[in-house]
């Protein structure tokens, strides 16, 4: 258990954000690069009003493009000292200085030096990196080409490996990153002690290290085909493209779309190629090839937020689902922030109003529901119950789409447009035909597109080491980051299409690193060079997913339910939580049978209401496409793992399993325990400190024996008649604390 001094540091990180050391500015570069050293600046400190939106840009000075900033006289390499931009930047009057003021933007001096050398260099600029054709790095036969080229990285940053993390640690990793389940003791100590592989230096029966040897390999193989690995892998997607149970807008009515859900979960486990992953969901309905498979898929399209209410305009409506679904094919495909250029050009980046629209003219044959009834456009996916879903249905005449000036629906005063591709990246040959959704969906799969592999890995990256390799996981745009190992993100995008869109080889390349096999613990060098870790010299520890943390509790109790698939379930929930939704009112009714121990992933999505413990935890509402979710660190957390009526039934049952299954002395069942919930022994203060706490609440329950009665009752399974009351009770508070460390809801 975590000292109090470590919990209370622990703390103070998490809310107040990780402090980095104070280190001294690092020199300038030899050669100033554009992309790398130039354009966050600008892009932070100048686009706003000197930037792509024409509409908002001050004195005709555009700085995103050579020739506008050459022609507006912002500066003159061969008189670096006396051109614009510099006498601005270096400016102390109020009324010359840039930024001003007012924009209460100020530039670091060494970011005015950076501006100033790189004009003395001849102001070279670059095109956005995203927007560039990715370009892989060649690398040797037999060698893996995350470790070769975060290894390239170190030697020019001046870094080393962290040691390889042990084997419990990292059974327990990949089993939260692929599976989000922890491993069984049973597991562990069989992978601990297997020592088959011949060509180990070191037995690992007397040599913890984990090694990429045939073990290791074969554990990643058997995870991978693990039906779990699909449940995994759906939980960021079905973030990402805002997946939930009801419709969103007004009373938020439910609406039928869980066989999306097992349809992406069996996408993964199935390794679908990630190119018809994306033509099924965007055009399943289109498909030459079309089946009731493609058709579940294609309810990709009607995930976004609808309404049923009776006074609702048809317009305003149908423009709000055009714009919902271009953002949401930025934010799941392109890691763009589309959703900027609805009311007026972006203006960070070179995504223009017409551009916007034209993205969702490819939507504009899609049968949408009657604004004010049920949503219809169901179609039957299951022969036997006669399940249904929302899919999609074209219509033989599309509807009209103009630009809308400002956004505004009543205005249908702007341009017609047709579907189109952005213009700033590059286009398919269409031979001047109109376009489809079948073709935009094989435009974001093609080899020119440069974002759709790019985005894919980078959220790819995040998941199994906490920070994408370019941080900003939905916005590759002039507000992300330029990724400080930009090869190696190239390399990664390249090789998932030379793959065949091969989302499982991705998964397994990344894992078997030596990058992804070191320890997570940090030496206070390591923190001094590289504070955030985005150099990956060593690995991260971080919170698991919210919905990982109530299936860890319920495995560890002996309690999950491990289903695959089907109906949304409803845990339980406090009383009077849905008490505001109307039209109609209802009530939360939590299941009592079996569907209450399923995953998280499977939980009802009540977009305006979510689940209060999955709300704790940073589970996003999904109204809105979310790439990356937060990690906050709130007290009401551990409120919720001590008191929420799931973590305390969980404890109760996991404290009968400790009486029934390990007989024996106090000390024997807590190294049980242990074994169980974190598989590894108690370290001596752990231990010592268990015992009194199990020795306080026998003695309390000993003498109360209705507040334990109280206490074993909550939840819906039985207690064991065969028990002691006082006794179930005083384990049941061990179990909660073991559920509630640190170190249980830890992926490290």
């Amino acid at each position: 258990m975590q000292t109090n001094s470590q919990r209370l540091l622990f703390a103070l990180v998490l809310l107040n954000g990780p402090s980095a050391p104070l280190i001294a500015e690092s020199p300038l570069p030899d050669t100033i690069q554009f992309n790398r050293d130039v354009r966050p600046i600008l892009s932070d400190n100048c686009f706003l009003c000197h930037g792509p939106d024409a509409n908002h840009r001050q004195s005709e000075l555009r700085l995103d493009m050579r020739e506008s900033a050459l022609k507006s006289f912002a500066f003159d390499s061969d008189k670096p000292n006396q051109d614009g931009l510099v006498a601005r930047v270096f400016s102390d009057q109020a009324d010359q200085q840039m930024p001003p003021p007012d924009s209460h933007k100020k530039l670091s001096p060494r970011q005015k030096s950076i501006l100033k050398l790189w004009i003395d260099q001849g102001a070279v600029y670059q095109q956005h990196w995203a927007y560039e054709k990715p370009v892989k790095t060649v690398i040797p036969a037999g060698q893996n080409g995350v470790d070769l080229l975060v290894r390239k990285r170190w030697m020019e940053v001046g870094l080393q490996s962290a040691a390889q993390a042990d084997r419990r640690t990292l059974i327990r990793r990949l089993y939260f990153d692929l599976l989000g389940l922890p491993p069984t003791p049973e597991e562990v100590a069989e992978f601990l002690h297997d020592s088959s592989d011949e060509n180990e230096a070191v037995s690992a029966v007397t040599s913890n290290t984990a090694k990429a040897n045939t073990t290791y390999l074969s554990l990643v193989d058997r995870v991978l085909q693990n039906p779990h690995f699909g449940e995994r892998m759906a939980i960021h997607w079905l973030d990402v493209v805002r997946f939930a149970d009801t419709a969103g807008y007004h009373s938020d009515n439910p609406r039928n779309v869980w066989p999306y859900r097992d349809w992406v979960i069996q996408s993964f486990n199935d390794n679908k190629r990630f190119d018809r992953f994306t033509l099924e969901q965007i055009a399943g309905d289109l498909m030459p090839d079309k089946s009731q498979e493609t058709l579940v898929g294609s309810a990709f399209n009607r995930l976004l937020l609808s309404t049923e209410e009776g006074g609702a305009q048809p317009k305003d409506y149908e423009a709000r689902m055009l714009t919902d679904r271009v953002r949401a094919i930025g934010a799941a495909w392109m890691g763009q922030t589309t959703g900027c250029a609805q009311c007026h050009d972006h203006k960070f980046d070179p995504l223009k109003t017409r551009d916007f629209y034209a993205l969702g003219a490819f939507f504009a044959d899609i049968q949408e529901p009657i604004v004010g009834r049920r949503e219809d456009g169901m179609v039957v996916v299951t022969a036997d119950q006669k399940t249904t879903c929302l899919v999609s249905a074209s219509l033989p005449n599309k509807r009209t789409v103009r630009v809308l000036p400002r956004g505004n629906w009543m205005d249908e005063s702007g341009e017609i447009v047709e579907p189109a591709f952005p213009t700033y990246l590059p286009q398919s040959d269409v031979a001047g035909r109109k376009l489809t959704r079948l073709d935009l969906a094989q435009w974001l799969i093609s080899r020119e597109n440069p974002l759709t592999a790019r985005t894919v890995m980078n959220r790819l990256w995040q998941q199994c080491f906490e920070t994408g390799l370019s941080k900003v996981l939905d916005d590759l745009g002039a507000q992300g980051e330029m990724p400080p190992n930009l090869a190696l993100l190239d390399w990664l995008a390249c090789e998932f299409m030379d793959s065949g869109w091969d989302f499982k080889h991705m998964v397994r390349l990344i894992v078997t690193s030596e990058t992804y096999r070191q320890t997570s613990v940090a030496t206070s060098e390591q923190l001094t060079a590289d504070p955030y870790n985005r150099e990956h010299a060593r690995q991260s520890a971080f919170r698991i997913d919210a919905e990982l943390i109530r299936d860890n509790a319920l495995a560890i109790s002996g309690l999950l339910d491990s289903k695959i698939g089907g109906p949304s379930v409803k845990p339980y929930q406090p009383d009077g939580y849905w008490e505001n939704l109307n039209f109609p009112t209802r009530d939360y009714v939590a299941d009592k049978d079996s569907s209450q121990y399923r995953r998280g992933l499977y939980t009802w999505w009540q977009r305006s209401f979510l689940h209060p413990s999955l709300l704790a935890f940073d589970a996003p509402s999904r109204e809105e496409c979310c790439a990356e979710r937060n990690r906050s660190n709130i007290p009401q957390q551990a409120l919720v793992l001590l008191n929420d009526p799931t973590y305390v039934e969980a404890a109760r049952v996991f404290a009968a399993r400790i009486l029934s299954q390990r007989l024996g002395s106090a000390e024997e069942r807590l190294f049980w325990a242990w074994q169980q919930s974190l598989q590894r022994s108690p370290r001596a203060e752990e231990m010592k400190t268990m015992i009194e706490l199990l020795n306080t609440h026998l003695d309390g329950y000993r003498k109360d024996v209705k507040r334990a009665d109280d206490l074993i009752k909550i939840g819906n399974t039985p207690s064991l008649d065969s028990l002691d009351k006082s006794e179930l009770a005083a384990w049941t508070h061990i179990a909660r604390v073991l559920l509630n460390l640190h170190e249980t809801i830890t992926r490290s």
